[in-house]
Parts: structure tokens; sequence; C-alpha cells
């Protein structure tokens, strides 16, 4: 969330000259927002009345403005308007919001938009293209199962790179691909591939007046709703009011509440054991003991 007025500073001089030739008008001051975990996350005041979230440095800005881009065409979620992307930069529309964590009926409102978008076919889990979920690298090459794309683009991927690059010990990796040996157990096939924001918790939904006013930074994909359903549980200040009301679009199979969903948890626990801290592995151990692997 924007930091108070008093935080207000001078544009940087590169940044600034960099906004005005990109948008014809000046960079008068610029405060911190919230984020920023891979580039410089900041609020830009403009000569022309206008706000814009620019998004600088070294990162993957033109990525990004892909993904809102491929959201915006192909759903009805509210999302912040790219003004301008380049190496290094990303100009966002400023979409005004209110502090504080989203209550029951933002959850609701969210939960309305996810199951439409999910209730639209798409033709191959995948994407074509792969993305990012924060800086780390999402495969996404297409194909009819989920099961197998979840297994080895998803779960595999995180665990391996996680191990690869010292956060995922030995041990914990041999339990996650005997897991992955085994998952058809458990996860199922859905009606059809669904597009995922994919990135959905509490920090990602800007609100306004009990509504969702834009869901940012997404990690897009085609896969199994279930997993878009299970990523916010995770968080604090998840409110059930948004499985509940998903759930009266369209229905959540058995199962979901009592296994899938934890198992679904290992993806993002592994992204934050590799972005935050080793801590996190404790409730994918705690899962694999459920499971006696």
């Amino acid at each position: 969330m924007p930091l108070p007025p008093a935080s207000e500073t001078a544009v940087d001089r590169a940044l600034a000259g960099r906004i005005e030739t990109a948008l014809a008008t000046r960079a008068l001051a610029a405060r911190p927002l919230a984020g920023g975990s891979t580039v410089a996350v900041l609020a830009v005041d403009l000569a022309d009345g206008t706000t814009v979230v620019a998004k600088w440095g070294d990162g993957m800005q033109e990525l990004e403005a892909w993904m809102l881009a491929e959201l915006a065409r192909r759903s009805d979620l509210p999302l912040p308007a790219v003004r301008h992307v380049e190496p290094g930069l990303l100009l966002l529309d400023h979409v005004p919001h209110e502090a504080g964590l989203p209550g029951p009926d933002v959850w609701r409102h969210a939960a309305d938009l996810l199951a439409a978008l999910h209730a639209i076919p798409q033709p191959r889990f995948g994407l074509g293209r792969d993305t990012a979920i924060g800086r780390l690298a999402q495969p996404n090459p297409q194909g009819e199962s989920w099961v197998a794309f979840f297994r080895d683009h998803r779960l595999l991927h995180m665990a391996r790179e996680g191990h690869r690059e010292g956060t995922v010990g030995a041990d914990l990796l041999r339990r996650l691909e005997a897991l992955a040996g085994r998952l058809e157990q458990w996860l199922d096939e859905p009606a059809h591939p669904a597009l995922l924001h994919g990135d959905v918790w509490p920090g990602n939904m800007l609100h306004r007046a009990g509504r969702l006013a834009a869901l940012i930074d997404p990690a897009i994909s085609c896969g199994h709703p279930e997993l878009e359903m299970a990523y916010p549980t995770m968080f604090a200040g998840y409110d059930p009011a948004f499985l509940a009301r998903y759930g009266e679009h369209r229905p959540i199979d058995p199962g979901f509440f009592e296994i899938r969903r934890e198992i679904y948890l290992i993806y993002p626990r592994l992204v934050h054991v590799r972005y935050w801290d080793t801590a996190y592995a404790g409730p994918i151990l705690a899962t694999l003991d459920r499971l006696g692997l």
C-alpha cells in the first residue's frame, strides 16, 4: 500500500527522464509502494495530474506487461492498464484502493470473477510461453494431461530448481519425487483447462468499497482451477467467503478440502522456500507425512 504523503521524494533522475520520454509529461514526486521483491515499485505523480506505478530495475517487466495484456484480452478481471513497457521499466495506471486486508465482500467478488474466468475452456494445459511467479520461472509447455503438467512443470520443476540452488534438501526432494510418482492416486483431470491468474493472495488484491478494484502481479498459465482455489488459503487474511461463493458458481468436488488442497499448496510453499525461507518446508513435510511418503 502507498506510504503516507510525507514519504514523497524527488524522482530518480534517470527514471524521471525515461518516464518523460515515454509519456510526454514530467515526473514530479515518487513514493515507495509495498512489494518490490524483484524491482523497485513506486507511485509516481505526473505533471498531467495522473499517477502511475513504476516498476523500475532489472526485472521481468516485459513479461509482466504481456501477462496483463493476455488477462485483459481473455478475461473480465479488473487489471491495471499498461501505459508503457521497455527493458527495465513498466508503467501502469495507478488504481485507487483502500489500505488493509480485503473483507468478505471483496473475497466474494473475487470468487465471482475467477469462477467466470475458470468456466471458459482453454485448448490445452500450459500456455505456449513460459511465465514466472515473482522472479522464479514457470515453464509452460502445452499438453493434454493436467496431472502430468502439474507433476513435471510445477511440482518437480520447482523442487529440482530449489535443490539445485540449495534451498530444497536431498531428503525433501526424494519425498517429493515419490509423491510425483503417485499423484494419480489423489489428483483428477478437470473438465477442461482454465486460464489461471496464478498468484491470487491478499497482497495482490487491490480493493475499494467492498469490491475488487484490481488483481495485480499475474503468473498466468492454463491449468486446473483447484490450484487457483487452493493458493489463497495459505495466507493470513484469507476469508472462507471466497470458496463458499466460488462453490455457488462451480461446485467443488469431494476431496478438495480433505487432501487435494494440501497437495496443491506444496507448489506455492516451494516458491516460498526458494524465495524467502526454508521454514516454509514445514507444512510440505507435514503433508508428505500425512500421505505416507
